[in-house]
């Protein structure tokens, strides 16, 4: 098993940035992708950013594009998503994902393993 614990979340003003940061423990693969999702009240979870264990292969949802970077450190098993110029739409709960043995991807489905979020409010 693999847990996924998120953290960096918490309230900021729009132009604004957050760094959040997801901690990897349990089992180890040799091949994978993480990810970052994100989920508002009554909305369907939304793809934000993913990546390869590698470091290559980075996705992005169009809205975040020039704003949010996803990171991956192998060695420390941790993924980071820097957030700047933060918009109130980018209000959200959210989630980190691994995905085995597989290279990155925008479906949750494709996603074996999640943390429990972590809680991101910008303000107008």
């Amino acid at each position: 098993q693999v847990q996924l614990v998120e953290s960096g979340g918490g309230l900021v003003q729009a132009g604004g940035s957050l760094r959040l940061s997801c901690a990897a423990s349990g089992r180890t693969f040799d091949n994978y992708a993480m990810a970052w999702f994100r989920q508002s009240p009554g909305k369907e979870r939304q793809f934000v950013a993913a990546i390869a264990w590698n470091g290559r292969g980075e996705m992005y949802l169009d809205s975040v594009k020039g704003r949010f970077t996803i990171a991956v450190d192998n060695d420390k098993s941790m993924a980071a998503l820097q957030m700047n110029n933060l918009r109130p739409e980018d209000t959200a709960v959210y989630l980190c994902a691994l995905r085995r043995g597989m290279g990155p991807g925008t479906f949750s489905a494709a996603y074996d393993y999640w943390g429990q979020g972590t809680q991101v409010t910008v303000s107008s």
